[in-house]
């Protein structure tokens, strides 16, 4: 830590007491003035428990951000290094240290989020210890890192000893204003991770927060949903273009077409933790009143943000060459490489060449290893403007033409990803069988009732629906009636929507007796589709239904496998919008409109955030991960209730000789 050009500070409480062992309250008195001081503190204590945790955390608030690093390491290696040591500032070492290690065991509590930290990270062995203090000891002043649990692989398993505390405050550079701090505590027992995400925080004043991140190893970003653009800086390495210029240049467009993105992100890349483009960009950003959840710059490889960096990026930009072929080294050779000859086909189905400033968008097929691994839709190739005399069509310097060029270059680029970010729902399936074009939006569809206000982000299914015809990329199935797609962050297996095209049909509030129709239509359109994926795989089990409120505009049914196997089902809101009343049956919908002209819905919040539990046996489990490890091996029947009625689509019984029927 001492490495840091984050002004850090120690807060041990087996020297507070001037170098001898103090008490917690001299812990919290020394960390709460050096966090005013504008300090980023790492508290050197155990924690093992929430108890012992819980006035540390109340340091936080909202300029002060909490974080957790459990380290996870094997007992025996932390007794062996415990009686190996010497010199120990609290004198734990020799033969006692063992006892010590294990009675504290025995009163181990992992931290959680709900606890009030913002991020926590796990390790699991050394490497993993060595890789967080790496992190945090290369954050600058204006750096912090994305929220969420980082790492933790397999919370079922026993929990070591812990030793690290961290606080953690980045502090502004912008004129008078207060420091703004962030405070970061190391816990102790722990599960495995990996996890490396420096993400930058922007100045005070403006409150900027511009993410970076070394890519290290698998962790959870925290939950997003809405599409997002990784890009490169174009231009800057081969073709090398002056970097003070293209920085300007970057911050101009982001600044430009921020406020058309609805919900969307933009996320500059580079490799290199020193980019001297990222220092610059971050540096600028830090003047303008960007939202840092929807622009801010990532360290790491293009071609594995998620796998590698647990950042999850729709849509990813290649700085590619005039031929749009492979090759040439850095960020062109690795997207082709990564694609596969997949990516190289799409391609050349879309162009044969590039002029500078231009971009062409490319829908990736589900057969491309970024698709299948990194979650990438899209890769959009951009061409920039040449410096370099070794490369062909050098502006030879000229700045005025090349500026245009590059400002050129990033419209295309954003306005191409603008054209995604309005229209993406469904990554999984590229089908567009039983697609047909000239299917147009009926206009005898009759209108509802509901005068809710939805974002841009949350109009992509109403645009599908009214017109499907450009989007035969997302779309499975057209008719005069529904349209079929996947859902773009599947939360199992298999999951479908089935969307209504009637105009002024936004939610299940909006349906009535007039809509009865539609209703088993979409209901039979379900059970088609469930049917086809239970020949493909006779062990799923699916269940069809509405949300009481969407996140989205327009009517759809979810047509979802009950496996829950799914890296997208990050949390407990997803989790119980499928689990309890708020997930309708498509059935129970159909009888109520029947009887009584509307379906109950049932819209408190409450139900988002009760307790997580198995949808089998009903049995409760602390967090998601640890409900997804019991699930993955539950065999108890469904409810009495999801098995009447119809709830439940299963396969049909194979009877025969030996067989029970």
């Amino acid at each position: 830590m001492r490495a840091s050009s984050r002004p850090w500070v120690r807060i041990c409480q087996d020297i507070i007491n001037n170098g001898k062992a103090g008490t917690k309250p001299q812990c919290l008195k020394s960390a709460a003035a050096s966090l005013k001081d504008g300090n980023s503190v790492f508290i050197d204590r155990c924690n093992l428990d929430k108890e012992q945790r819980v006035d540390f955390v109340k340091l936080g608030g909202p300029q002060v951000e909490v974080h957790a690093v459990v380290l996870d390491l094997p007992a025996k290696l932390c007794i062996s290094r415990i009686v190996k040591r010497s010199g120990h500032e609290g004198n734990l070492q020799g033969g006692k240290a063992a006892a010590v290690v294990n009675r504290m065991l025995q009163n181990k509590e992992l931290p959680k989020l709900s606890e009030g930290f913002s991020r926590i990270t796990f390790c699991l062995d050394e490497t993993d210890v060595q890789s967080a203090i790496n992190t945090y000891t290369a954050l600058s002043s204006l750096d912090s890192l994305p929220h969420g649990c980082f790492g933790q692989k397999n919370p079922n398993t026993k929990t070591q000893l812990g030793i690290l505390k961290f606080l953690k405050r980045p502090h502004e550079t912008t004129t008078k204003d207060s420091v703004h701090s962030q405070l970061s505590m190391e816990k102790c027992p722990c599960s495995k991770t990996k996890e490396t995400v420096p993400s930058l925080s922007g100045a005070a004043s403006q409150r900027i927060k511009v993410s970076e991140d070394p890519v290290s190893s698998s962790i959870s970003q925290h939950d997003y949903d809405g599409p997002t653009l990784a890009f490169p800086s174009i231009s800057t390495a081969d073709f090398q273009f002056d970097l003070e210029k293209a920085s300007d240049i970057i911050v101009e467009k982001v600044e430009e077409f921020m406020d058309k993105l609805g919900n969307a992100r933009l996320v500059l890349v580079d490799l290199t933790h020193g980019s001297k483009i990222l220092s610059l960009v971050r540096a600028k950003a830090a003047q303008k009143n960007f939202d840092s959840k929807r622009f801010f710059t990532f360290v790491g490889d293009i071609t594995q943000l998620y796998s590698k960096g647990g950042l999850r990026c729709n849509v990813i930009a290649n700085a590619a060459n005039w031929r749009l072929k492979p090759g040439g080294g850095g960020v062109n050779a690795a997207i082709f490489n990564a694609g596969g000859p997949a990516l190289e086909a799409a391609t050349m189905e879309r162009g044969k060449s590039l002029h500078p400033g231009n971009a062409l968008v490319v829908p990736l097929p589900s057969t491309s290893p970024l698709y299948d691994k990194e979650g990438v839709t899209h890769v959009i190739h951009v061409l920039g403007p040449n410096m370099n005399p070794r490369r062909p069509d050098c502006l030879d310097n000229d700045y005025i033409k090349g500026c245009k060029v590059l400002q050129d270059a990033y419209s295309s680029l954003f306005e191409g990803f603008l054209s995604i970010a309005k229209t993406q729902v469904s990554f999984s399936s590229r089908s567009s069988h039983n697609i047909h074009l000239e299917l147009s939006v009926p206009e005898n569809k009759i209108g509802g009732t509901t005068t809710k206000s939805w974002s841009p982000w949350a109009q992509s299914l109403y645009n599908i629906a009214m017109q499907p015809e450009k989007y035969k990329d997302q779309v499975l199935e057209a008719s005069d009636d529904v349209i079929v797609l996947n859902d773009m962050y599947p939360k199992a297996k298999r999951h479908l929507l089935v969307l209504a095209r009637f105009k002024g049909l936004d939610c299940l509030a909006d349906v009535r007796k007039e809509h009865l129709q539609l209703l088993q239509t979409m209901h039979e359109v379900g059970l088609k589709w469930a049917d086809k994926f239970l020949r493909e795989d006779a062990s799923l089990i699916f269940r069809l239904g509405y949300h009481s409120v969407p996140s989205m505009r327009q009517l759809h049914l979810h047509v979802l496998s009950q496996d829950f196997d799914s890296e997208c089902l990050k949390n407990k809101k997803h989790w119980n919008s499928f689990n309890t009343a708020f997930f309708r049956d498509s059935l129970d919908v159909i009888e109520e409109v029947t009887n009584h002209g509307k379906a109950t819905l049932q819209e408190n919040e409450r139900l988002l955030s009760m307790e997580l539990r198995c949808h089998r046996c009903r049995s409760a489990h602390p967090n998601i991960p640890r409900l997804k490890s019991h699930i993955s091996n539950c065999q108890a029947p469904f409810p009495d209730a999801l098995q009447k009625n119809g709830r439940l689509v299963l396969a049909p019984k194979v009877t025969g000789s030996g067989s029970d029927p």
